[in-house]
């Protein structure tokens, strides 16, 4: 059976990512009370109806009257925690993240400027305000996912493409201080549990998983981190995903689990990654355009075509096809000549006109593959 593709990317605008009710605190707040509004605000998104409301768990912005002071992070929290910061005596003002980058709504046109300026400042949230510096609310990564449609440029992208493979792990004794010493020391937002084989160390099955926002819920809970192991409060059973994955099929799974990263494992347990909602969105990301470049050439080589005699083929009776066409019928003949005028017109385009924009190159390169694909459904 035919797939059914959805030729566009249906970005949605980025008003619909930013979340307008985020969580303040004064400058005076004690840390304590700040990590217990996160973890509070956390727990509530589980059985929310607001998609925004899980997003908004992961920062909390310090505002004197009117004024952005600062910023404060989960991964903020996992770092002091693991400096053994003590939250009951330590006020925000003392820890918070300042000045703060703000950009306003006006500048910021779609997804793809904000996921830019992401990257750029390797930054995970970004304040938007008016025109009198008056805050309106807060852009995650976590907002952008939440709000982002259906796209075939995450069906044609594999898990393998923008995972990572260096993954920290480890056993379900160790304790959860530890954990919170690994993710500070590697800047990373999760350690992966894993049960080693006896027979064979290289086997690591995972079988659970502690992240950031959990070192949050434990703060809260008031949990004794320095003796607690991790297997007695890792989220488990994982979903685990294949490295022949579609990105789609991980932003579903995240979408109906409510997570932020996946585990991928193969070779049996000896090979181990993970992808985050970061490395989803970073297909998006202009910087990366070249993934979907790749992509379309990968595809075009296993048709038995290249670039250059896509451009430089003129579709007429005479035309040599590749042999893999030879088999065709008369009738899939013309259907596969419009498919290869269409896709030679469609490139044409891209190579004549660079100046066009991220999104309507991104968009045009969707169409190419998807036209593509249409040939591996004919021969």
């Amino acid at each position: 059976m035919n797939a059914v593709f959805d030729h566009s990317l249906n970005t949605p605008p980025l008003a619909d990512a930013i979340d307008r009710h985020p969580l303040t605190v004064a400058p005076d707040a004690w840390l304590s009370d700040v990590v217990a509004l996160m973890n509070q605000t956390a727990q509530g998104s589980l059985h929310s109806t607001d998609p925004l409301r899980g997003a908004r768990a992961s920062c909390v912005l310090v505002m004197q009257g009117k004024k952005l002071e600062g910023i404060f992070t989960e991964r903020d929290l996992v770092q002091l925690t693991a400096l053994g910061v003590d939250l009951q005596t330590t006020k925000i003002c003392e820890v918070m993240h300042h000045p703060v980058l703000t950009m306003s709504e006006q500048s910021l046109h779609d997804i793809f400027a904000a996921l830019f300026l992401f990257r750029r400042h390797r930054i995970r949230h970004l304040a938007i305000a008016d025109q009198q510096q008056h805050l309106i609310g807060v852009v995650s990564l976590d907002s952008i996912r939440h709000i982002l449609r259906p796209a075939n440029l995450l069906k044609i992208r594999r898990v393998a493409e923008v995972m990572t493979n260096q993954v920290v792990v480890a056993l379900p004794t160790t304790p959860v201080l530890e954990l919170t010493t690994l993710m500070a020391t590697h800047q990373i937002s999760c350690v992966v549990i894993v049960q080693v084989s006896e027979q064979d160390d290289s086997l690591q099955q995972p079988v659970g998983i502690v992240t950031e926002r959990d070192i949050v819920h434990f703060q809260a809970l008031g949990l004794d981190i320095r003796h607690t192991p991790a297997q007695t409060v890792m989220s488990t059973p994982l979903f685990v995903l294949s490295p022949e994955d579609s990105l789609w099929t991980a932003h579903q799974a995240m979408e109906e689990r409510q997570v932020r990263r996946l585990v991928v494992s193969w070779n049996w347990g000896q090979n181990l990654g993970i992808v985050t909602q970061t490395s989803i969105l970073r297909v998006f990301d202009p910087i990366e355009m070249h993934g979907v470049i790749e992509t379309l050439q990968r595809t075009l080589q296993q048709l038995g075509l290249n670039l250059d005699q896509v451009l430089a083929t003129a579709i007429d009776h005479d035309t040599h096809l590749p042999a893999a066409f030879c088999s065709l019928h008369e009738g899939e003949l013309p259907n596969l000549k419009t498919l290869l005028t269409t896709v030679q017109t469609q490139i044409e385009q891209l190579v004549k006109h660079p100046e066009l924009s991220t999104q309507v190159r991104q968009t045009a390169l969707i169409d190419v593959l998807f036209n593509l694909q249409q040939f591996q459904h004919i021969l």
